[in-house]
């Protein structure tokens, strides 16, 4: 078998199991506002806070179904008031969301990760833990796992959080709306630390998130295209076969159902679905997920 049939038949398996990224910021992303708080340093990608501006970046495209990882190393220090955030969104008023929200900390506090679910414009799904290791010291990879079955929030690929499609139920799912993937740095110390007690202290400005290993494995949807028929063509079927569509992607395996359990054990400080005092009857879901 000659080498270029070899590299064409590689070419056409990466290309049925989707969109396979490259690691290069600039060729997924964009820097959406705040362009000097921005720096480059090989492969690292460093976005700042300060008294001016926070910032952001997005994708130059829009996905349905996948998997997108950023490997993220959060603002060291005094970080009370900060949010750093990375998620995946569609448009407009009746959107869908899945967020990764990181609740800057007084120094010695640990971290809190909020994570939230919005489907058809509808939010208020926070869960909020802390983690297993200080996510200023190092890279660590955070992950949304999105198919036709559930959105998975996986942290170094432990899975942390699970909405599954209870569709059957008469719950909305979302799954027929494009989203792009996003991430932003900003002040919000009216809510984000200590439920707002502990303001931002500008004296540790600039506060900076640094970014890498940038990966987007989905299937692209051109904004020409209707969503239904970005639904059709990013689902399975008798000519392509997409790796989020295969059985084994459909649930949690039993060892990361055994990682859940344990994450939600030892290091959940917050799920909306026991909040009575917002929810006095528990949201329809809960009632139904079992994680």
């Amino acid at each position: 078998m000659s080498k270029g049939y070899v590299i064409v038949l590689i070419l056409a398996a990466l290309a049925m199991a989707g969109c396979v990224s490259s690691s290069r910021f600039d060729e997924l992303f964009q820097p959406s506002w705040a362009m000097d708080h921005f720096t480059y340093e090989g492969e690292v990608l460093r976005m700042k806070l300060d008294n001016y501006s926070g910032a952001g970046f997005s994708s130059k495209r829009k996905y349905m179904f996948g998997k997108v990882t950023v490997h993220i190393k959060l603002v060291e220090g005094d970080s009370a008031g900060t949010v750093t955030a990375f998620y995946m969104a569609s448009e407009g008023p009746n959107h869908n969301e899945f967020d990764f929200e990181f609740l800057g900390n007084t120094t010695g506090e640990p971290y809190l990760v909020q994570t939230n679910v919005y489907v058809n414009g509808v939010g208020n799904r926070e869960q909020r833990l802390n983690l297993w290791f200080d996510p200023t010291k190092d890279f660590h990879s955070y992950s949304l796992l999105w198919n036709q079955r559930q959105v998975v929030f996986l942290v170094d690929e432990t899975p942390v959080r699970v909405h599954s499609n209870l569709e059957h139920k008469g719950i909305p799912f979302p799954k027929d709306q494009a989203m792009g993937v996003y991430s932003s740095i900003w002040n919000a110390d009216d809510w984000a630390t200590q439920g707002g007690r502990v303001k931002t202290d500008w004296s540790h400005a600039p506060f900076t998130a640094s970014y890498t290993g940038f990966e987007i494995d989905g299937c692209e949807c051109p904004d020409t295209v209707a969503a239904a028929d970005n639904l059709k063509r990013c689902s399975s079927g008798a000519e392509k076969r997409y790796w989020w569509d295969e059985p084994t992607v459909s649930e949690l395996n039993l060892h990361q159902s055994h990682q859940l359990i344990w994450v939600r054990a030892n290091h959940m400080v917050y799920d909306y679905c026991s909040d009575t005092a917002r929810f006095p009857s528990a949201p329809i879901e809960c009632q139904h997920h079992r994680h």
